[in-house]
């Protein structure tokens, strides 16, 4: 097994020529071609995960230096057990035995396939734990494992934690739902599937097929999406980079997704 060196993403050998996922319009490849990467060579590097509080019963996992996108994982705690979202590109002994001693591990899942990481190997870590994949986005798999589940709609942890499909950014693009999250006000985790625009004033959220490329999502996609995740109770919004809405984040959620309709489909044109 090795991993892309520009996603991050785990590949069973023989390895592809190149990385479909980069090699898709979403994302790239870099100029120089085709890099693989081993664990042990990240290990050997000195790489390291630190763990941080982003509030009682969640923590952020970040890699130092950047894996690949260098998404942030977050790691949900409840009283049924924990739910690993957006796993990062490798793994470290004491993040494993950190985890670990929060209970069981419901699932390792990810928001959408650039956010796959090495999620076989985390799995293999922390007991053969469930890897969760949303059916839609099975063709983007590059390593299999017995523990992987294909789901679809929406998928329940425990009580208070699911997993929505929203689609947009991949047909499969999927929130985790945490309902006791931001002192009972509900909190979504939502990868790139809706994106919290790290702007000081966090009062505003992107909606692309591709951020890298910026190619934008049609204005019924952008309502399909906000029209399934209004459905949910929710008041934060955590993304992947550390970018977060903090209050009220179900009405920026719907007031963001309108402008963006608006401005696609040539309400503001007046202004260009």
């Amino acid at each position: 097994m090795k991993t892309c060196r520009t996603c991050a993403v785990e590949y069973d050998e023989p390895l592809p020529q190149v990385c479909p996922i980069c090699a898709d319009d979403r994302q790239w490849v870099p100029a120089d071609g085709q890099q693989w990467i081993s664990l042990e060579e990240i290990r050997s590097s000195h790489a390291r995960l630190t763990v941080h509080e982003l509030e009682p019963d969640l923590l952020g996992v970040r890699s130092d230096p950047t894996a690949g996108i260098g998404q942030q994982m977050i790691v949900v705690s409840t009283p049924d057990g924990s739910l690993l979202w957006d796993p990062v590109g490798w793994i470290d002994d004491e993040v494993v035995s950190r985890i670990s001693a929060l209970g069981p591990v419901l699932a390792i899942s990810a928001s959408h396939p650039h956010m796959f990481g090495v999620q076989v190997e985390w799995s293999r870590a922390l007991g053969d734990a469930p890897v969760l994949v949303a059916d839609a986005d099975r063709e983007w798999l590059g390593r299999t494992s017995s523990a992987v589940q294909f789901w679809s709609g929406r998928c329940r942890l425990a009580d208070g934690l699911e997993l929505v499909q929203a689609g947009g950014h991949f047909p499969g693009s999927a929130v985790a739902h945490w309902a006791a999250g931001a002192g009972g006000r509900g909190v979504l985790l939502t990868g790139d599937t809706v994106f919290p625009n790290p702007n000081p004033d966090r009062r505003s959220i992107g909606f692309l097929g591709s951020y890298p490329n910026h190619l934008p999502l049609s204005a019924a996609a952008v309502d399909r999406v906000a029209t399934t995740l209004g459905e949910l109770r929710f008041d934060r919004i955590y993304g992947n980079f550390d970018n977060r809405i903090e209050h009220d984040a179900q009405r920026v959620l719907r007031e963001s997704a309108d402008r963006h309709i608006g401005w696609v489909r040539g309400d503001f044109d007046h202004l260009t």
